[in-house]
């Protein structure tokens, strides 16, 4: 499956990196935050059990808050609000 980005709505984007192990999805997530502005909202998708802990150091470091953790069998769908 093919990493897909888009926007949900105003201040929403959905980031879906299914079927890539690390360090893809830090990438894309990071890539992704990048073209967001302060205060928006990043919904990202991921199965790779190892980049929960990579994704969430990346984010400490950066300020940006996980505002919603959740997992539903191999998934994770995680909500992200970039820092101001």
């Amino acid at each position: 499956m093919a990493m897909k980005f888009e926007k949900k709505s105003d201040g929403v984007y959905f980031l879906d990196c299914q079927g890539y192990v690390c360090p893809h999805p830090q990438i894309y997530t990071k890539k992704a935050l990048e073209k967001l502005q302060p205060g928006d909202v990043l919904e990202l998708m991921f199965d790779n059990a190892s980049s929960s802990e990579t994704i969430s150091a990346m984010m400490d470091a950066a300020g940006n808050e996980i505002v919603e953790r959740k997992q539903e069998g191999g998934k994770f769908l995680w909500k992200i609000k970039k820092a101001a």
